[in-house]
């Protein structure tokens, strides 16, 4: 899009870029700083049209919903700007988008911002706590939340939905349709102060679930576009949820094995698919796994791979070696370790709360009744879906429930079957744990399914078979099922810890976290 921007009395078109399927702000004052030439060191105020201040927040929504042209003011001096003008926050741009010690500007810089604070006492903490506490005793429901939260030191999803809603209402009634930033960050601390077990311990401040500063998401943030789309009839959806640093990045080793190359490295490929030593196979397996690595990521290799290293489907143990080498003992141990004593009895224990259906009802009954639906540990595990169900991920991609979901997690085969045709008819491109027996409550050999081929598991228990099929994501480089990604996303950042603080979470999945670790059992 283009839009017409006037500095110092000089009006030019520029093109605003787009970034995530929004309009960036930051990407933007790059544009104008360096189409305007801005002298170094700038403090940059943009204006509309009527001379209203637009920060970074509203940006994407002002562009869309309303024809603008904007207004760049360039002080020479913070001394010289009117004590009203709002300056774009280190919360508002990542500091890692600009340099104040530029020596002018190029495409990777912008302008230096004058930075404030949100939050410079400790006193805040309590202003925004009795901020949301008048908020609540000056609403209908208001009471219902703070009544809960004393009786059970937590919300039900229901009740979090009712905070939200009224603390919105709130803000947008004293406030305007789109609050700053500021307010927004103001209640979104002052939910975690007055209900301390909501704080997620897991992000840099805490209250991110509710409102994060740096992406605009949140609860809300995604409350607020409600009420905005239903006040402006031409306001578009929000923008497709991009996860970051998953298991298509391409990462580092924290092996030391010496790595082979060139001609050893394709003379020990070749010995591999003729050799019947396990141990041989397992070593070449670590010589060559920053070669494998590289054909991973090569998109007219990667879906040959099992074609290349054909031994993963008949040796075991070949996937979790990947994965120890990306991320270390400590990493890949975790799931086995932190999984049947600490997670899944608070999984259960929180999905008791849950309003019953016929899955979760059936999938509880089975942690009691062994002879009864699937095995214990794969009842435990599918009942996660039922915290984190599927969301709608585009207009054009319809919602499904998490029972059906749980059908791209696992899947059941009898003894006896044709695993081929099995897998034929299944006609699954993502990977997914087949369980084989004579019924769901006593497997009795799990495989990784990838590319309708099946690797078979190094242990056949069902723990550590969903270990090995979450690694496989990351070992071949496939990207989680999009029914199943803030189920996934939960198991690499809050259970193995991978990418923490920098992978996209939806709120969904910190509230959970939250919720799981002050769960008593």
């Amino acid at each position: 899009m283009l839009v017409q921007v006037e500095c110092k009395g000089n009006p030019k078109w520029i093109r605003i870029p787009v970034k995530n399927d929004c309009f960036d702000f930051c990407e933007f004052i790059k544009e104008a700083s360096a189409k305007f030439n801005l002298p170094h060191g700038g403090n940059v105020v943009l204006k509309d049209s009527a001379g209203v201040d637009v920060d970074a927040d509203i940006f994407d929504e002002l562009v869309r919903t309303s024809k603008v042209s904007f207004k760049i003011l360039d002080c020479d001096t913070a001394d010289n700007v009117p004590q009203a003008e709002t300056y774009f926050s280190d919360l508002s741009c990542p500091e890692s988008s600009f340099s104040s010690e530029s020596e002018g500007f190029d495409s990777t810089k912008i302008p230096h911002f004058r930075k404030k604070r949100f939050f410079e006492e400790p006193s805040d903490c309590n202003a925004s706590r009795d901020l949301v506490h008048a908020a609540l005793h000056s609403k209908p429901g208001g009471s219902d939340v703070l009544k809960e939260y004393e009786q059970t030191k937590s919300l039900s999803d229901k009740t979090r939905r009712k905070l939200v809603n009224i603390l919105v209402a709130d803000m947008v009634e004293t406030h305007g349709r789109i609050p700053p930033v500021s307010i927004r960050v103001s209640y979104a601390l002052g939910i975690i102060t007055l209900f301390p077990n909501l704080k997620d311990k897991f992000s840099p401040t805490g209250y991110e679930q509710f409102y994060d500063p740096r992406s605009g998401q949140g609860y809300i943030a995604y409350r607020l576009k409600t009420v905005q789309r239903n006040s402006v009839n031409n306001l578009r959806g929000a923008s497709k949820v991009v996860y970051q640093d998953g298991p298509k990045t391409l990462r580092e080793t924290s092996s030391t094995t010496e790595q082979l190359s060139g001609d050893e490295c394709t003379e020990a490929v070749s010995m591999m698919k003729h050799s019947t030593d396990a141990q041989v196979i397992k070593d070449k397996m670590k010589t060559t796994f920053k070669y494998r690595q590289n054909l991973m990521h090569d998109p007219d290799k990667s879906s040959l791979i099992l074609d290349y290293f054909p031994r993963f489907l008949d040796t075991t143990g070949l996937i979790d070696q990947d994965f120890t080498m990306l991320f270390g003992d400590d990493i890949s141990s975790k799931f086995i370790a932190k999984w049947p004593t600490f997670y899944k009895p608070r999984i259960i224990a929180d999905c008791k709360n849950l309003h019953h259906g016929a899955h979760v009802d059936d999938l509880l009954s089975a942690l009691e009744e062994s002879d009864y639906g699937w095995d214990t540990d794969v009842a435990a595990i599918l009942l996660l879906l039922h915290l984190l169900p599927p969301t709608v991920k585009g207009r054009k991609t319809g919602k499904i429930s998490a029972t059906e979901a749980a059908d791209h997690v696992v899947k059941f085969m009898k003894v006896g079957t044709s695993i081929k045709a099995f897998l034929e008819r299944a006609g699954s491109t993502q990977p997914f744990l087949l369980c084989v027996g004579e019924k769901r409550s006593s497997i009795q050999k799990f495989y990784v399914i990838l590319d309708q081929k099946a690797i078979p598991c190094m242990v056949q228990t069902a723990v550590a078979a969903f270990d090995e099929l979450f690694k496989a994501h990351f070992v071949f480089a496939v990207s989680y099922d999009e029914a199943l990604c803030n189920f996934y996303t939960f198991i690499q950042t809050t259970v193995y810890g991978i990418d923490v603080g920098t992978a996209k979470e939806s709120p969904r999945v910190k509230e959970i976290r939250v919720r799981i670790h002050n769960t008593e059992v």
